[in-house]
């Protein structure tokens, strides 16, 4: 609450900054430790847009990589535009996967601007473009082209269907690439129809395969100075993360429906009501069985030989779940995850987003977290992966457009505000 009381004291009346009442004002700031470091020196020239890309490059960001995200100038990434909501006029789709990057603007769809692409390249170790081959080509930003700019590239391209085969030009988003891999009919309750996954789970799980790539190409190139052309397909991402559900079909011949994830291979294995909100409970293996029935008063349920082995529980699935769903009913949800807990019978919420945004565990850990700039916040989440210690990633925050457009042209490639100047004259950047 003081963080708050604070933040209504320096900002009173500006109406730009009315946000006393936001959730991101009750986050604590970024960790204070050294931020994670382990692929400082390494460049990134990052043209993609919307999630996918942009979340790989910010995973790379976050381990240390200067990134310089490449916009149209006047627009930018697509995603720039994604809302409401925004906050002080920057999309908070962007916002959740662009920090510690640099924004440049330019225009490159002709042959000047083309050229300061290149000169980019040219210094870098990675590029990512998110362009089907044949946009990649007509734009002169496609493997063999640019790696013959930079010996040693690893060119990252991240598209819906592949760079090859019968879909390889189809335009692809995340509600596409569910839909194709399954995961889309086998969420929901069985009488309704199929649902999106509430994140965008193809985009994350392709930006993280390209990021996990990225990192082992880089590794091998350390050991032959080879370049590594790497071809991610969201929907190839995405059916490989059903593939717990496709193994089984395949061996089996039994094809999974909805059910509202309530037919796992483990018997018990679901959301429960209670006396006032749902918790999910997963009794995955014989001695979680019986420690449960003990922690509700009930051992001899766990010592019955009809139920000893969890084949024996999946066959009486519907009688104990109907018995267990009785039993939670009669109290409130915080009383039976207390008990769990102490009996470490795995149990949990199904929270809301606002509850998970105040879980003091996760806050503890550094899932969440509000860095200051110009005179406002932002609120991130946290990359989650704990190295050496720390988790600390936080160095920037996600660029307004074009913002480092001057900065990155003197840096990178040593242009003078005369040459600068000419690119802006053009309207190249």
């Amino acid at each position: 609450m003081a963080c708050c009381l604070l933040i209504l004291a320096q900002h009173p009346t500006d109406p730009l900054h009315r946000y006393d009442v936001l959730p991101l004002f009750a986050l604590p700031e970024p960790p204070a430790a050294p931020t994670l470091a382990l692929l400082s020196g390494i460049r990134i020239v990052d043209l993609s847009t919307s999630i996918a890309g942009p979340y790989a490059t910010m995973l790379l960001a976050d381990m240390g990589a200067e990134v310089v995200k490449i916009e149209r100038p006047g627009k930018g990434d697509d995603c720039r535009g994604w809302g409401p909501p925004f906050l002080d006029g920057e999309s908070l789709w962007f916002i959740s996967v662009n920090r510690n990057k640099q924004s440049v603007t330019l225009d490159y769809s002709g042959e000047a601007g083309r050229a300061v692409l290149y000169d980019l390249v040219r210094k870098a170790d990675v590029v990512v473009v998110n362009l089907v081959g044949r946009a990649q080509k007509k734009l002169g930003v496609d493997y063999v082209t640019l790696a013959g700019l930079r010996s040693g590239l690893v060119f990252v391209s991240l598209t819906g269907f592949g760079l090859a085969g019968a879909r390889e030009d189809f335009p692809c988003y995340d509600l596409i690439a569910e839909g194709y891999s399954g995961v889309m009919d086998l969420t929901g309750e069985a009488d309704s129809p199929p649902q999106k996954v509430g994140t965008p789970a193809a985009d994350l799980i392709a930006g993280m395969d390209a990021a996990f790539a990225t990192v082992a190409a880089l590794f091998e190139r350390a050991r032959s100075g080879r370049g590594h052309l790497i071809d991610i397909a969201m929907v190839d991402s995405m059916t490989r993360f059903m593939a717990p559900r496709i193994v089984p079909y395949l061996g089996s011949g039994e094809v999974p429906r909805r059910t509202g994830a309530k037919d796992s291979v483990i018997s018990v294995y679901q959301t429960f009501d209670t006396l006032d909100k749902p918790l999910t409970l997963g009794l995955g293996n014989d001695a979680i069985w019986k420690r449960f029935w003990q922690a509700v008063g009930h051992p001899e349920m766990g010592e019955d030989a009809r139920y000893a082995t969890n084949v024996d529980r999946r066959a009486a699935r519907a009688e104990i779940v109907a018995e267990i769903q009785k039993l939670l009913a009669a109290r409130p949800r915080d009383h039976w995850l207390a008990l769990f807990a102490q009996a470490k019978v795995p149990a949990g919420p199904v929270n809301s987003i606002d509850d998970l945004t105040r879980d003091p565990h996760m806050l503890e850990r550094g899932l969440f977290y509000a860095a200051e700039f110009n005179g406002g916040r932002v609120p991130q989440v946290g990359l989650g992966i704990t190295i050496d210690g720390s988790s600390a990633s936080f160095r920037t925050r996600p660029p307004r457009l074009g913002e480092h457009t001057k900065q990155v042209l003197r840096d990178w490639l040593g242009y003078d505000a005369q040459a600068v100047a000419r690119l802006r004259e053009q309207k190249l950047i």
